[in-house]
């Protein structure tokens, strides 16, 4: 198939899709009524911009060999209508993949958190050691310039798996697509609750994740969580089974140092979540022929995935991270993390709730006690990102109740959060700013200045 038409080209691994084809010689085609930065800029860069936005059934002609539909596109887009009036083979991008490597072993990193830092890992790890793979992962790393690589002369694929629904034509998580040889789930905790509306119903995508693994798969899985610990042990799951936890580590002068039995190994990363992912990591590596002295090398220079646990600013005794937390247990274990690795400094957290669940009557009261590590605890919300969800609107002292904390404070202009986190700060201190967004557009390096200043 080598003229390739996207539905929706401007989605974080569409447009990176799209660049991979066309590194491959592929002919590619586009179309989005909307693209925002960065994959504007990255498909403009590369003459893949549509010549304007909207959708233009016109271009849809009987020459093009597949059309990608992005889960953006509505089951009645008038371009997919015309693609099905021609008999154009139609995929959703987890389903292309799928295609294109279905010969390869496919190693998919599942769970409610930590699959871009696990995969960002293995990434990392095959890269260092010079294998060859084909890899799809949410977010950018240093050193690659495209998120997604497909190659003829590779026999891995690494996959990030994504719960959420893959197109309108494939409404199933995107997990469900990729029949992995090597699957991982690192953690179950609810979320996307405007298509599972009960725990009960996303727990029981991962159930039919571990279902999907080809037969003789390997399973591994996080044992210390007790969700995934009960889905990896039920009976019918037949497959090999890996579970890994927390290894043997220690925390000294705001550094994280793994004990090994190659060593001490001094860690760019933190937190009792990350020592989870890097363990996960090692066991699939393993399972690719990564030894253990390889991975630990590999791992001294890896330091996190884009927006996980970030460092924007540092001078002796204060320090600024930016974190992509915004679902219940992922803020619980990053602020663990840093009050772990900074047991001594006033820790400031702020968060923004941006996604249809966190701004969600109905999951509101799920974020109870996920800010009590923080000495000082903000939250920030834009009413007109509700709006735009149309959900009701909510009372700040609703945000107030659901966190459970008094002190909590509730902010709506983005302008007051420049103020807030610096508010009262003295002496040795570390600020968490954790969001999916962008805080109503706080420009995060200034503010991050200012704190330490």
């Amino acid at each position: 198939m080598k003229r390739v038409h996207f539905i929706a080209i401007g989605g974080s691994a569409m447009h990176n899709l799209a660049i991979a084809l066309q590194r491959q010689g592929f002919d590619v085609s586009g179309s989005d009524d909307e693209i925002f930065e960065p994959s504007r800029s990255r498909l403009d860069r590369l003459g893949l911009l549509p010549d304007k936005e909207g959708w233009r059934p016109e271009d849809i002609t009987p020459d093009i060999d597949a059309v990608i539909l992005g889960m953006h596109a509505r089951i009645d887009n008038p371009e997919l209508k015309r693609a099905q009036e021609l008999g154009i083979p139609v995929f959703s991008y987890p389903s292309y993949f799928y295609e294109r490597t279905r010969n390869k072993t496919r190693v998919v990193i599942g769970g409610s958190h930590g699959k871009t830092t696990i995969t960002s890992m293995i990434v990392h790890v095959l890269r260092q050691a010079n294998v060859e793979f084909d890899y799809l992962v949410g977010a950018q790393l240093d050193g690659f310039d495209c998120m997604v690589k497909l190659s003829e002369s590779s026999s891995v694929a690494i996959i990030e798996g994504d719960e959420y629904l893959a197109s309108a034509l494939e409404p199933v998580p995107k997990f469900h697509l990729y029949k992995p040889d090597i699957a991982l789930i690192s953690g179950i905790a609810w979320d996307h609750i405007n298509v599972f509306k009960t725990y009960e119903s996303y727990v029981e995508q991962f159930r039919k994740f571990i279902a999907l693994v080809e037969p003789g798969g390997k399973l591994v899985y996080c044992a210390e969580d007790a969700e995934v610990k009960k889905l990896a042990e039920e009976k019918e799951v037949k497959e090999v089974k890996v579970g890994y936890g927390t290894p043997k580590h220690r925390i000294e002068d705001g550094v994280t140092t793994l004990e090994t039995n190659n060593g001490d190994l001094p860690l760019q990363v933190f937190g009792r979540h990350n020592l989870q992912n890097l363990e996960g990591a090692r066991h699939v590596c393993h399972l690719l022929g990564i030894g253990d002295r390889e991975f630990y090398a590999a791992m001294r220079t890896f330091h996190g995935a884009a927006r996980r646990l970030e460092k924007l600013a540092e001078v002796p005794g204060r320090s600024v991270f930016k974190d992509f937390a915004h679902s219940p247990s992922k803020l619980a274990a990053t602020l663990q993390a840093v009050r772990e690795q900074f047991p001594a400094r006033r820790l400031v957290a702020c968060m923004e709730l941006h996604t249809y669940s966190s701004l969600s009557e109905g999951f509101l009261d799920q974020y109870a006690g996920c800010m009590n590590d923080a000495d000082r605890a903000i939250v920030f919300y834009d009413p007109h990102a509700v709006q735009l969800k149309r959900l009701p609107p909510i009372p700040p002292e609703r945000v107030k109740k659901a966190f459970g904390r008094e002190d909590l404070l509730v902010l709506n202009d983005p302008i007051a959060v420049m103020g807030a986190v610096r508010d009262g700060i003295e002496g040795e201190s570390v600020l968490l700013m954790m969001s999916s967004g962008n805080f109503g557009g706080v420009d995060l390096q200034a503010l991050s200045e200012a704190f330490i200043a």
